[in-house]
């Protein structure tokens, strides 16, 4: 069992990433379910994130290496592998993570986006563990009668992203 669980963190899936249009633009949000449990954590992230962690959980594959390809064949390059992500804290009011990379000169972690620390996380094939304060914050958010909580209780309920190829 990796240490991490033993401070309290819980394993996270990430099961699907949405979008949709309002007022505002456009909204996309991450969406990750506990394994072993019923909490869910919604991650409000940018549109480009969110389509490379779309088309990467629906298994698409680019001609050329797209960003966080670039970044996990770099990883590997060297040596290295992603050990976990850890959704370990709230700064400034938006969730950050920290990469644990494994390489030949031992282990480091690495501040990262939520974001870029998931997309990393699902084309490496590493678990996610967030703190249980995280998925605190994020219900005591979501129950909230804001127009941001109900975006984000419509997140958990939207279909996912659909990412198409042109020339299909």
């Amino acid at each position: 069992m990796s240490a991490v669980t033993d401070i309290g963190f819980l394993e996270m899936r990430i099961t699907k990433v949405v979008g949709f249009h309002q007022d505002e633009g456009a909204l996309e949000y991450a969406v990750l379910d506990e394994v072993s449990g019923t909490q869910q954590l919604v991650i409000q992230i940018g549109h480009s994130e969110a389509f490379l962690l779309a088309a990467s959980l629906q298994g698409m594959h680019w001609p050329r290496p797209m960003t966080y390809d670039f970044a996990a064949a770099l990883v590997r390059g060297l040596g290295g592998s992603v050990r976990q992500v850890r959704l370990d804290r709230v700064l400034d009011g938006a969730y950050a993570a920290t990469v644990e990379v494994d390489g030949p000169h031992g282990t480091a972690r690495i501040d990262a986006r939520t974001s870029d620390a998931l997309n990393l996380a699902a084309l490496m094939g590493a678990p996610v563990f967030a703190a249980p304060e995280m998925l605190a914050e994020c219900a005591a958010w979501l129950a909230g009668d804001s127009v941001a909580a109900a975006n984000g209780r419509m997140a958990l309920t939207a279909a996912p992203m659909t990412i198409r190829r042109a020339d299909t």
